[in-house]
């Protein structure tokens, strides 16, 4: 099993390739709850709090993260839930550094391990 959490998100190089469907696949399957888009080009996942004060806890532990790896998600935040997406956009689609971000918000909140 890959442990994602563990790993450092890497500087992508320019022309660098987006992970094919198959890679994307493979790593998508050490996340639950997380999805692929259709045009397999972005990882979401919805998580859900019980009010405002906990999803902006969530916003902010999710800041750090973003600033430590120096990758960073689209988010839409709501009262109690936050949509959080990933992209490579320097790979035009999905990279490992992606998965291993999803992985540490996981990780933040216990919810990787079901």
């Amino acid at each position: 099993m890959i442990d994602l959490a563990a790993k450092r998100c890497r500087p992508c190089r320019p022309g660098e390739p987006a992970l094919g469907g198959t890679e994307a696949l493979e790593l998508l399957a050490h996340l639950p709850g997380w999805q692929i888009d259709d045009r397999g080009t972005e990882i979401s996942r919805t998580f859900t709090f019980k009010n405002y004060y906990q999803t902006i806890a969530f916003v902010n532990a999710l800041a750090w993260i973003a600033h430590q790896e120096n990758h960073h998600p689209t988010l839409t935040v709501h009262y109690n839930r936050c949509e959080v997406r990933y992209s490579t956009h320097a790979a035009g689609g999905l990279s490992e550094n992606d998965f291993i971000c999803a992985a540490k918000i996981d990780a933040l909140l216990g919810t990787g391990l079901r």
